[in-house]
């Protein structure tokens, strides 16, 4: 159905402002990998044990799960721009922390920070592509912008961990952050329009805030622990019946409040509920494919640190040219069938991917899946967040994409501990040349896994839809003179 789009809010200067959007989630995608390469070097650095060392990667995703829905809706109570600024000091100060850390405790507490100023950076950059460019080709542009950004940054961070921690050691990867969080934070000030005024008789749901902050944190915590401790363990289990619980409370308190949250009616938008649905499928399967492919090159054939991130640079390219397609053909043909089918094209990457993968496999036979599944990959990144986000009103776009992004990382939690445990089915007891060859085997029928999981995502997303007739009739005369799009 057509749509018009609605007016967006005034902005300064929209390529500049688009830029520093990009930037900023360049940064977040950046600091998502970079400290991966540097772990053996964190870990013999500041003498963590074995058993702690996994927490230089879990406090970061468990605080920026945890804070994702609080973040969202200081966004819309509180204004974008603030928290934008808010979220890109927490990653200065943190990554500053980070590199000073001199114990174990100390790097863990940065690095929850840094997940803390993600939770809220997130989700105000999303808001302000999705408020800040009308509906159509404008705001396809932007998000596909965006999503090269986005989806670039993740294979750049290993290839500029490998980089920075050869060169300068694992500190580096910290303070790296510092100049661009602190640069693209006054920047803010110059490129992006100020918030708007606060509406009145709006509060702040603490109750709601602290129970879905506690029930989420909970929750994200056992799914990152419970490959490590086993899901019986009583930690994992207390840790998720107690994010049930609160998470259940957080719904009864939602329900009673006069200012929640996160408004249930915001799920009667199907484009909401599905575009969630799909980001959390997304991360699920695409979002757990850089960590095989990082076990199969260092692991079953070798590469070092910087041999790796330069593998990456193919479907780094592909993941661009991906999502710069994407945002012009969903302009032409609408989002959901090029999400669709670009779900369908990045499926059938993974298949190719995972049929090259062999122990006496070259790189360049692994080309061709990297190329067609980086392209799938992109396009679909690009597209998932937009099409959340179609009909949620301007002054709920902050909570809506808390809502997407809390899913986004939900899904590759419970995504990346299904798949490591087909994965490493049957390595037990075994050493040399049967434990490679039994690796690669486990890594192969894990993205066959990923890419049939893939297939279901495309099934979910044809439930996609235009905001409907209401919308398009309430945007109408802001709308008239726009363009109109199909969705």
């Amino acid at each position: 159905m057509p749509v018009t789009a609605p007016e967006t809010a005034p902005r300064r200067r929209p390529g500049p402002t688009l830029a520093l959007l990009a930037f900023a989630q360049l940064i977040i995608s950046i600091d998502y990998n970079i400290v991966y390469v540097a772990l053996p070097e964190i870990g013999s650095g500041l003498g963590f044990s074995a058993q702690n060392l996994q927490w230089v990667i879990s406090a970061y995703a468990v605080a920026f799960g945890g804070f994702l829905l609080l973040g969202g809706r200081a966004s819309d109570l509180f204004g974008p721009r603030r928290m934008f600024v808010l979220g890109l000091g927490l990653y200065a100060a943190s990554s500053l922390l980070g590199g000073l850390a001199g114990s174990p405790a100390l790097l863990i507490a940065a690095r929850a920070l840094q997940g803390v100023g993600g939770a809220f950076l997130f989700p105000a950059t999303l808001t302000l592509v999705s408020t800040g460019f009308a509906e159509g080709r404008e705001r396809n542009r932007a998000f596909a912008v965006w999503g090269t950004a986005g989806g670039s940054g993740m294979i750049l961070g290993s290839l500029l961990g490998g980089v920075l921690t050869d060169a300068f050691g694992w500190e580096s990867v910290f303070f790296v952050n510092v100049p661009l969080a602190g640069a693209a934070a006054l920047l803010a000030f110059v490129v992006i329009a100020p918030d708007a005024a606060r509406r009145g008789g709006r509060s702040v749901d603490v109750v709601g805030a602290l129970t879905s902050t506690l029930g989420v944190t909970a929750v994200v915590f056992a799914l990152v622990q419970g490959p490590e401790s086993g899901w019986l363990s009583p930690q994992v289990l207390a840790a998720a019946v107690g994010g049930a619980v609160l998470l259940a409370g957080f719904v009864g308190v939602e329900l009673r409040s006069a200012d929640p949250l996160l408004p249930l009616r915001l799920f009667r938008n199907r484009n909401l509920s599905v575009g969630t649905a799909v980001t959390f499928l997304y991360m699920g399967t695409f979002g757990t494919l850089l960590y095989f492919l990082t076990v199969y090159f260092q692991g079953v054939h070798g590469y070092d640190a910087l041999t790796t991130g330069l593998a990456f640079l193919v479907p780094m390219a592909a993941i661009a040219l991906g999502s710069q397609t994407a945002g012009r053909l969903a302009t032409r043909h609408g989002i959901r069938p090029v999400l669709v089918a670009s779900l369908v094209v990045g499926g059938a990457g993974a298949v190719l991917a995972g049929a090259a993968m062999a122990t006496d496999a070259s790189y360049l036979a692994l080309v061709p899946g990297l190329v067609v599944l980086g392209i799938g990959q992109g396009a679909g990144y690009t597209l998932m967040f937009g099409a959340a986000a179609l009909g949620v009103a301007a002054e709920d776009q902050g909570i809506a994409s808390g809502v997407a992004s809390t899913s986004q990382q939900v899904g590759g939690a419970v995504g990346l501990a299904l798949l490591v445990a087909v994965a490493n089915a049957g390595l037990d007891g075994l050493g040399g040349e049967a434990l490679r060859s039994a690796t690669t085997e486990g890594l192969r029928t894990a993205v066959f896994v990923a890419a049939a999981g893939i297939a279901v995502t495309a099934l979910v997303a044809l439930g996609l839809r235009g905001p409907g007739a209401a919308y398009v009739a309430r945007h109408a005369p802001a709308a008239e003179g726009r363009e109109v799009v199909p969705v």
